[in-house]
């Protein structure tokens, strides 16, 4: 049966804790490296991973594709548009033959159903690179980032600012998985579905829910924000108004802990989730966290392919 890598929730802890060592070792294996130098070990020769985008990509297309290269393997990529798909033909059908053409699919979709019946159909390993529900690679390469700059993540505590979205999902998935503290600060109207929130605090994930972003910051380890208007939002000017008053600010971060972080995942557009100040200033990891997509979704491929 494929290794499917779709959701931190689904994911025993033990293996999550191997795939997050797993990063270190080959990242720090490369150092000083080219970029474009196989890995010494080349673990996946031979293999070729298929990379669909039903949305546009930068991060996630570059370190996919860049990560299959320096695992020793390959990678093809398409948008949907490039595709039968997009002119009907069923996501169960591409699931079936790209089966015959490639060892692993990494898909970037609009609808997390999309995502399942891809890995319900395929008979080899698929990859969330995003849906409208979830974001697990990302996350990986934030919880790398973390333990870069010497955190124990079962003694931290993070702060979700802004819009409760994907990236909010899998962080509160992450943490019954790390066992770090999840304090979630959002406006009304765009909380995470409660029965999310439930199911993790059922599993023993501490998670804290509290509007005032300035008492979720207090003394917390981690400030992580979020663009307040994604791919697909036809109600920009509305979520500006609603969210402003969750832009993550100096005030914010002087709240936080001294040696607190900021994170974002990119793009980010300063002035409005984020200040200027903040994410360019000396707590920013926002490229460091970039640069983790790559080698944390290494160790995600290999695993698949283990």
């Amino acid at each position: 049966m494929a290794k499917h890598f779709l959701s931190l929730a689904d994911i025993p802890a033990s293996e999550l804790r191997a795939i997050l060592d797993e990063a270190h070792v080959r990242k720090k294996a490369r150092a000083s490296w080219p970029k474009g130098k196989v890995d010494a070990d080349a673990p996946l020769d031979g293999r070729t991973l298929a990379l669909i985008f039903e949305k546009s990509s930068t991060r996630t297309r570059f370190s996919f594709d860049m990560g299959m290269r320096q695992l020793g393997g390959s990678s093809i990529t398409a948008t949907s548009s490039d595709m039968q798909l997009g002119r009907g033909e069923t996501i169960e059908d591409t699931a079936k033959v790209l089966s015959r053409f490639v060892d692993g699919i990494m898909l970037r979709a609009n609808s997390h159903d999309t995502l399942t019946a891809l890995a319900h159909n395929a008979s080899i390993p698929v990859i969330n690179g995003l849906t409208d529900f979830n974001h697990p690679c990302q996350i990986m390469a934030d919880l790398q980032t973390l333990e870069e700059r010497g955190g124990d993540l079962s003694d931290m505590t993070l702060t979700w600012v802004g819009d409760g979205n994907n990236v909010t999902v899998s962080f509160i998935h992450a943490a019954v998985k790390f066992g770090f503290k999840l304090r979630v600060s959002c406006a009304d109207g765009y909380t995470v579905a409660g029965q999310t929130i439930e199911a993790a605090r059922a599993q023993g994930g501490d998670i804290t829910i509290e509007p005032d972003p300035l008492k979720a910051c207090e003394n917390t380890d981690v400030v992580i924000a979020d663009t307040f208007v994604s791919m697909g939002d036809s109600d920009a000017d509305a979520r500006l108004k609603d969210l402003m008053p969750y832009q993550v600010t100096d005030a914010l971060m002087e709240a936080s802990a001294k040696t607190s972080i900021f994170l974002h995942c990119l793009p980010a557009h300063r002035g409005e989730e984020v200040a200027a100040s903040v994410i360019d200033g000396p707590k920013s990891a926002v490229f460091d966290e970039a640069e983790n997509r790559l080698h944390a979704q290494k160790a995600i491929i290999t695993w698949c392919f283990s």
